[in-house]
């Protein structure tokens, strides 16, 4: 005993030292005794929903239970089929061709939603759909269409596309074919807008309805033409070269539209005439964010080839419509798990702030669902200071999403980080045990249609989706609740299908 009391009077004759688990006010009271803490950022899993929590427990890969062998095997088939993806950019074709979309039918951004509980930049953006296609001859009778019933709307999703912002595809507009050459798979994308009055943040005055027009009949004609001389550009590699130029394939694409159209020019001169050459070069030079949507038609390329394989939990799609955000997970099939989606943090251009904002919204998340975008933050310091933060900063976000995946993709190398891969393979049981949320970088839509982006920031996936994904996921392995420690019928095989 005299021992005892003798170690524990030379403990508190020294500084103190400690750490600091769970609640920072527990650090308050060693600190003001002289103690330095270490604060540890812990949290109990499922953020201490015990029923989630044993659900999750079940789950986990454990090769003495069926059900964890099923989920491991599943999930390594979803990482084998991500690595091995090879998006091809193969054509440009309109919307009615390459999606079948009829005159009855708009996509849209993010989960399914009725007009009535659309947001502003997203009916703006159906409105100038509508003009466009010449359903409507002015903007009062293209909202009364839009409410009548008469025009069905659909996720871009649902269709293997994805738009940004307000994502919304009309049978006449233009979208990119991507083929992923190692799935199978197809993804399509809008051409990108550029800035200012952009039909994507529900513009739709007579410029933005001309440059659609433009788009219609000039530009997507003489890409198209100029993919048929050249052949398929591969995205991979542009994209991986791109990130170790600055890019991070989501808010920053200048490296990556410079490359495209250093790929691309030679055969654009060749099949156009002089003025349309022309024309298209001094639209892509000036646009340095075309690429996007190449970027998010690849990501969707490969995450679709990775999507309906029994038993997994990584995500193949994460959304936003300005009103709710959505994710989906490979082994839960086409449905969607969705919480309230939230105004991203950022900075905003002069004379706005955060009451000016939309929700986030569009399916732009796609990048940062794959493992480039906000996972990738550590290959693009100049972007930093435009979403707020610092080059640190940037380094951290990418070692965080790390915790949350279940890959590194070799592909696309991080120089910052001594070349390791992106994060990849989003895995929804890590995310609910871990309580880390997918960090997004996203520009930031006025709330009214037309204005246009105000901003830019990061913001982070709400855990809400996440938890309801593994619940589904638990259900359809035979877990009907957290109270019962195996199924009452015979698991499920270890055999993935797809």
């Amino acid at each position: 005993m005299a021992g005892n009391a003798t170690a524990i009077s030379r403990l508190f004759d020294g500084q103190l030292r400690a750490v600091n688990a769970g609640l920072a006010m527990f650090a308050e009271a060693p600190i003001a005794h002289g103690a330095s803490v270490t604060a540890l950022d812990w949290r109990p899993p499922a953020e201490g929903d015990r029923e989630v929590g044993l659900l999750l427990a079940r789950l986990q890969d454990d090769p003495a239970d069926p059900i964890g062998r099923t989920v491991a095997a599943a999930n390594a088939e979803a990482v084998e089929r991500l690595l091995a993806a090879q998006p091809l950019l193969v054509d440009i074709r309109p919307a009615h061709e390459a999606l079948g979309l009829t005159d009855t039918r708009l996509l849209h951004s993010g989960p399914p939603i009725p007009w009535e509980r659309m947001c502003g930049p997203v009916r703006g953006a159906i409105v100038g759909a509508i003009l466009f296609e010449g359903w409507a001859t002015s903007p009062d009778q293209a909202e009364a269409l839009a409410g009548s019933g008469a025009i069905g709307f659909s996720p871009c999703h649902h269709h293997g596309a994805v738009g940004p912002m307000a994502g919304v595809i009309s049978p006449s507009m233009p979208v990119v074919v991507v083929e992923n050459a190692a799935g199978g798979t197809r993804a399509h994308a809008t051409l990108n807008e550029g800035l200012g009055k952009v039909l994507r943040f529900g513009a739709y005055d007579a410029s933005v309805l001309e440059r659609l027009r433009w788009f219609r009949d000039v530009l997507g004609p003489t890409l198209s033409a100029a993919l048929g001389a050249s052949g398929p550009i591969d995205l991979r590699s542009l994209t991986g070269q791109a990130l170790q130029m600055g890019d991070e394939g989501h808010n920053r694409n200048i490296a990556a539209t410079s490359l495209f159209t250093r790929t691309l020019a030679p055969s654009i001169v060749r099949t156009a005439d002089t003025a349309t050459a022309a024309a298209v070069l001094d639209f892509l030079r000036g646009n340095d964010h075309f690429f996007l949507n190449l970027s998010m038609a690849a990501c969707k390329s490969a995450l679709d080839a990775a999507h309906g394989i029994t038993g997994s939990s990584v995500v193949t799609a994460m959304s936003r419509n300005g009103v709710e955000f959505g994710i989906r997970l490979s082994g839960t099939g086409d449905r969607w798990f969705t919480s309230p989606v939230g105004v991203p943090d950022g900075l905003y251009f002069p004379g706005y702030g955060p009451d000016d904002a939309n929700p986030d919204l569009g399916d732009s998340a796609i990048t940062e669902t794959f493992g480039i975008g906000g996972f990738a933050m550590a290959a693009a310091p100049a972007i930093v200071r435009f979403v707020g933060g610092t080059a640190a900063d940037a380094l951290e976000l990418t070692r965080l999403m790390n915790r949350i995946t279940l890959a590194r993709n070799p592909a696309y190398a991080l120089p910052s980080l001594a070349f390791a891969g992106t994060p990849t393979a989003i895995d929804a049981r890590l995310v609910v045990d871990s309580g880390i949320a997918p960090v997004i970088n996203t520009g930031i839509a006025h709330r009214q249609a037309g204005i246009g982006q105000i901003g830019a920031g990061i913001t982070r996936a709400p855990l809400g989706c996440f938890a309801a994904g593994i619940g589904a996921l638990a259900s359809s392995l035979g877990l009907a609740s957290a109270g019962v420690p195996a199924p009452a019928t015979a698991a499920p095989g270890s055999g993935v299908t797809a």
